[in-house]
């Protein structure tokens, strides 16, 4: 999927895209920020625009095949200690 349209949440795994978990791949100044390209915790590839609008996915890609999908913790989870 490439897309101008800044998304709240990942397609293909629900995830939230200003949620963890997503691994930082690179990152590269711009004249307005950086841009970085991320892996969400499906395994979809992203590219994220950070300037003065914010931090937002411009871009993304499908999970890598045979990638397992990530889980999103329900309440319960994130309240045990």
């Amino acid at each position: 999927m490439t897309s101008t349209e800044a998304t709240a949440a990942c397609p293909y795994c629900g995830w939230p895209d200003g949620g963890e978990p997503f691994r930082v791949l690179s990152r590269h100044a711009t004249a307005t920020g950086h841009t970085e390209w991320t892996r969400c915790g499906c395994g979809s590839l992203q590219v994220r625009v950070a300037d003065g609008g914010g931090t937002r996915v411009v871009s993304r890609s499908g999970p890598a095949p045979g990638a397992a999908p990530a889980r999103r913790p329900d309440a319960a989870s994130r309240c045990r200690g």
